[in-house]
């Protein structure tokens, strides 16, 4: 069984498929967060793996990436798409808008980041983390449908699974950096490693508390939030999946030409 698209399930998000297989797989990294269902959409072969689990059992920092990321490449992906709730640092970034970042901020520690350990040194580049194709496919598509999107955004990624403090929050914020999130890294470079197409559809659920004189966020309400918004989100991820194009012209796809030093 294999399929072309591949998706990971963000917070309240972990069933969108109908009439699917399921698929249990085993990686050089262990098992993914769950088994992959793999079913049809639009005419395209899609695999869905809940990042944090069938019932949310896995904390950010515990999120196997390297093993659901190998497991969508021995499906046969070759697009990611990784939709994930987010936090606003910017007044004019609201609670039910959706952001399709362009950049991200790696603040985590200690996540095991690479596939590549050595021998072979390899050294990827993520100048730019999100796949440019990906990306004008999912603007487009949201605009079409009359959501409030914002076309390109930085996401801070933290450690977790804490929230920030206030005085982390308003550094991320004084940076012009428009959202926060746990676990958009290292999935998307580990995505680039394999030379898989990555984007992130981003909903805001909240203002962080660098945004302004807001409350603490909860996680109750950031998945409320998500809850509310899920059918427009799948609504939204039933268009751009078939609206991909077939073949792939971007950098992604020979992200590893050059990419490896030769010592011969």
């Amino acid at each position: 069984m294999s399929a072309e698209i591949g998706v990971f399930g963000g917070s309240g998000f972990y069933s969108f498929l109908e009439d699917v297989e399921q698929i249990q797989l085993d990686t050089p990294y262990g098992s993914p967060s769950a088994p992959a269902t793999v079913g049809e959409v639009g005419g395209r072969r899609v695999a869905f793996i809940p990042r944090h689990g069938v019932k949310h059992e896995l904390p950010p920092h515990r999120v196997p990436y390297r093993a659901n990321v190998w497991a969508m490449k021995e499906i046969g992906v070759r697009r990611i798409i990784g939709p994930c709730a987010v936090g606003s640092l910017q007044p004019h970034v609201k609670p039910g808008h959706f952001v399709v970042c362009d950049q991200l901020v790696d603040r985590t520690r200690s996540r095991e980041d690479t596939f590549y350990d050595g021998p072979e040194t390899t050294h990827i580049s993520f100048a730019d983390p999100y796949c440019p194709t990906m990306r004008q496919v999912t603007v487009q598509q949201a605009e079409e449908q009359g959501i409030s999107v914002h076309p390109r955004g930085t996401v801070v990624v933290i450690q977790g699974p804490r929230f920030s403090t206030r005085a982390e929050s308003q550094w991320f914020a004084r940076q012009g950096w428009e959202v926060i999130n746990m676990t958009q890294y290292p999935e998307a470079a580990l995505a680039r490693e394999l030379e898989m197409c990555y984007a992130t559809i981003s909903l805001v659920t909240d203002y962080d508390v660098g945004a302004g004189d807001v409350p603490p966020v909860s996680h109750h309400e950031v998945v409320r939030v998500f809850q509310e918004n899920n059918e427009r989100l799948r609504t939204l991820l039933f268009s751009i999946i078939p609206a991909l194009p077939s073949e792939r012209d971007c950098p992604c796809a020979t992200a590893l030409e050059g990419a490896r030093l030769d010592v011969t």
